[in-house]
């Protein structure tokens, strides 16, 4: 026993050393040509997988960035995930392998805070609880990204944009300074409407900006999660507008949503997921009594779990039970869980982060990482 411990301790101390994997492919060096700066910019040489977007160097944040946290400060996660998400969906039309990645450029602070006041309806201060029910702020946040081609000469020229419309699921405001605060639900069906309608409107004002007048461009639209929400909201239909189009033509259903384990929602619509990250729970449970809980979140597209990620908070007396806690939670990876997802495990303690544990779709074998 005192062997099989000893080549188990091992194993994870191995397995602990090992790092993300980096695509070396290289890529020559890029000069950018700044009219403002006559700056020479570049891009790096590695990115971590075929999957990432290489960016431009020095990095430049784009002229509207403070105002994602101003407009949706009430779910950190809807930022993140309008921002991440965004770049994903983007992959459908901006190929990573060829384009690099850029903030957006072309819209300031000025602009975007001016155009979500626009596009949003007036209502004047002092009226009546029902009139601003009757017409609730629907866009938060309009987020801009660019996208890069390198040309013959070594310079980059933008081949395209993506734009992030973000729209509340729930309104809040209040009908006096001071005052109490009220909320209305918005349908999704109300807000698809609406969005659409903005879109549209987005759109035409984009073509009037220097440098967007012709690129293609996409554009998806983005459901927020209620203020506090433990999970973020999802993106819910995108649509590509081809260069020099003034129009929308159609939209695509984007089937995507994050479900919080454990919860009624879960055990309603992924009964089976649901059991078995219960089971993982009680099976630490049993095994290690400082063990509190855990907390998980699962991304499903068109149904299918893409990724569950679950964070096991638990207080530890000492670097043999975490290395013992992340062994047995390692076995349970490979027991209970299907490849057919990612799964990311995060081991914490009230001070930091002690343990990681991966495994990507299709492997076997997770990854483990012990913090020193």
């Amino acid at each position: 026993m005192k062997k099989l411990t000893i080549i188990l301790l091992s194993l994870l101390l191995f397995l602990a050393s090992c790092g993300p994997k980096i695509n070396d492919k290289k890529d020559d060096v890029v000069q950018k040509e700044e009219e403002k700066t006559g700056q020479t910019s570049i891009v790096p040489t590695y990115k971590l997988s075929d999957e990432d977007y290489r960016v431009i160097l020095p990095y430049r944040t784009s002229g509207a960035r403070g105002v994602i946290t101003n407009q949706m400060a009430g779910n950190r996660l809807d930022i993140d995930e309008l921002e991440e998400g965004l770049m994903r969906h983007s992959k459908e039309y901006f190929d990573p392998n060829k384009y690099y990645f850029e903030e957006g450029q072309y819209l300031d602070s000025d602009t975007v805070f001016s155009w979500i006041d626009d596009l949003n309806p007036i209502v004047e201060k002092g009226s009546s609880e029902e009139t601003y029910r009757k017409n609730p702020r629907y866009l938060s946040h309009i987020l801009e990204q660019n996208y890069l081609r390198r040309t013959e000469n070594n310079t980059v020229e933008l081949v395209g944009a993506s734009i992030g419309i973000a729209l509340k699921s729930q309104y809040r405001f209040q009908t006096e300074v001071g005052g109490p605060y009220y909320y209305e639900d918005i349908s999704e069906k109300k807000m698809l409407a609406k969005g659409e309608e903005i879109a549209q409107a987005v759109l035409e004002r984009l073509r009037k900006v220097e440098g967007l007048e012709k690129v293609p461009i996409m554009i998806a639209l983005y459901r927020e999660e209620k203020s506090g929400s433990a999970v973020p909201g999802n993106f819910v239909a995108k649509t590509y507008v081809e260069e020099n189009d003034m129009s929308i033509d159609g939209w695509d259903a984007i089937k995507e949503d994050y479900i919080l384990f454990p919860s009624n929602e879960a055990e309603d619509k992924h009964f089976d997921d649901a059991q078995i990250v219960n089971t993982f729970g009680v099976e630490i449970s049993d095994f290690f009594p400082n063990y509190v809980g855990y907390i998980g979140k699962g991304f499903y597209v068109n149904d299918e779990l893409q990724k569950l990620e679950i964070e096991v908070p638990i207080e530890f007396n000492g670097k043999a039970e975490i290395i013992g806690f992340a062994q047995y939670t390692y076995g349970l990876v490979k027991d209970k869980f299907p490849n057919k997802y990612d799964i990311e495990i995060k081991i914490s303690s009230s001070q930091r982060l002690e343990g990681y544990i991966y495994r990507e779709a299709g492997k076997e074998d997770p990854t483990v990482h012990i913090f020193h």
